[in-house]
C-alpha cells in the first residue's frame, strides 16, 4: 500500500510507531522498521549518550529507516540532530513544534522533519515554517492530548494543509488505517498498540494491566504535570487526583531532584530548559516544577514496573486490544485486514 507517507519515510507500509518515553528503544523501533514501519526512538528520556547508543543498537538491528522522536525546547536539541545526521537517520520528529532554525538545521542535514500536532492552527504553522509532514493526534490519544477527537481534527487538518498527515489517536486495526486514509490521511501512528507487543520491553506484568482496563479506563487530568494527559486509571491515579496543591508540589519537587541525578543533566541545562518549556508551551511556575512529575513517574511504571507508583500514558483504544502480538504479527495483520476492508467495500 503505497501512500506520500510511504515514499517520503522509504518503509513498506504507512504505519508509523510513536515515540514513547521509556517505551520506544532500540529493540521496539527496530522491530518496527524491520516490519516494514517507521520505527522511533523516544529520546526525550534520553541522554546525549543514552540516544547515541540507541540509534547505533537499531543501525545493528536493522537497515531499513527510522526516525528519532526530540524535544524541540531540550538545551542540545542542535547537538542531537547533527548526531542523527552523522548516523544516517531518516525522520526527525517532534513532540512539540520546533523552531524554524531547528527545522532548518534538519532539512540542511536532508532529513524529514514531522512533528506532532493537536490542533488545526498548529498544523498551518508548521506547514508554512517548512516540515515535511506532521502527526494529527486526536484526543482519544494517549499522553498529552487535546480534547477534539480523531474524527473531527483529522479533516480539518487534511483540508487545511498540504503535506502528508499521519492519524494518530484510536488506532489499531486495519479498519482503522482505511477510514485514516479516506479521511485524506497518508497513514497512521500509534503508540498504545505497539506498547501492546512483545517486542515492547515494558514488563509483562505492566503490560496486563493494559490488558485488563476497558475504553473507559483512562482519564485526562493536569494533575500528573500540570497539562492535560491521558492515562489509566489507577489507584495511584486516583490518588493523584485528591491529592492537595501542597503534596503534589512537594512530589514534583522530588521528581526533579530525582530525575536530575538520573539524566546527569547539569543544573543550569535544566533551569534553560524549565524556562524555555515555560515560554513555549505558556506553563505557570506550578506547571513547570510540576512536569518533572512526568519522566520519573512514568520510568516508575514503564521501567521498574512499579504502576502502584507511577503513571501509564494510554490511548483509550487500550480497551479494544486483547493480544501482544510481536511488530511483524501486528503490521503484517493491520496490512491484511485493510486489504479485506478495502475489498469489502469495493464489493458492496
Amino acid at each position: 500500500m503505497r501512500t506520500r507517507a510511504t515514499d517520503l519515510f522509504g518503509v513498506e507500509h504507512p504505519i508509523v510507531q510513536t515515540g514513547m518515553g521509556y517505551v520506544s528503544g532500540a529493540k521496539l523501533t527496530s522491530a518496527t522498521a524491520n516490519a516494514g514501519g517507521l520505527g522511533i526512538i523516544a529520546s526525550a528520556t534520553m541522554s546525549y549518550e543514552e540516544l547515541a547508543h540507541a540509534i547505533s543498537e537499531v543501525k545493528a538491528r536493522t537497515s531499513n529507516p527510522f526516525g528519532v522522536n526530540l524535544r524541540a525546547d531540550a538545551p542540545d536539541a542542535a547537538e542531537r540532530i547533527d548526531l542523527m545526521a552523522r548516523e544516517g537517520v531518516r525522520v526527525a520528529s517532534f513532540a512539540l513544534a520546533p523552531k524554524q532554525d531547528l527545522i532548518k538545521r534538519c532539512k540542511d542535514h536532508g532529513m524529514v522533519v514531522m512533528p506532532s500536532i493537536g490542533a488545526k492552527r498548529h498544523a498551518e504553522k508548521v506547514a508554512e515554517w517548512g516540515v515535511d509532514a506532521v502527526i494529527v493526534q486526536g484526543g482519544e490519544g494517549g499522553g498529552h492530548t487535546g480534547q477534539v477527537p480523531t474524527t473531527v481534527l483529522l479533516p480539518q487538518v487534511v483540508d487545511a494543509v498540504d503535506i502528508p498527515v499521519i492519524a494518530a489517536g484510536g488506532f489499531f486495526d486495519g479498519r482503522g488505517l482505511v477510514a485514516a486514509l479516506a479521511y485524506g490521511a497518508e497513514g497512521i501512528a500509534m503508540g498504545t498498540r505497539f506498547l501492546l507487543t512483545s517486542d515492547s520491553a515494558v514488563a509483562r506484568d505492566v503490560k496486563q494491566v493494559y490488558l485488563d482496563k476497558g475504553v473507559t479506563d483512562t482519564v485526562v487530568t493536569t494533575e500528573v504535570d500540570g497539562v492535560p494527559h491521558r492515562v489509566l486509571r489507577t489507584e495511584f491515579v486516583e490518588e493523584l487526583l485528591k491529592s492537595r496543591a501542597l503534596g503534589r508540589m512537594t512530589r514534583a519537587v522530588r521528581n526533579a531532584v530525582a530525575f536530575q541525578k538520573l539524566s546527569g543533566t547539569p543544573w543550569r541545562d535544566v533551569v534553560t530548559e524549565g524556562l524555555a518549556m515555560r515560554k513555549s508551551a505558556e506553563l505557570s511556575l506550578s506547571q513547570l516544577v510540576m512536569a518533572a512529575n512526568t519522566p520519573m513517574l512514568l520510568k516508575a511504571a514503564m521501567v521498574d514496573g512499579r504502576p502502584d507508583l507511577g503513571v501509564m500514558a494510554s490511548g483509550q483504544v487500550a480497551g479494544l486490544i486483547e493480544d501482544l502480538p510481536s511488530c511483524q504479527e501486528l503490521i503484517t495483520r493491520i496490512m491484511a485486514e485493510a486489504e479485506d476492508t478495502l475489498k469489502r467495500l469495493a464489493d458492496a
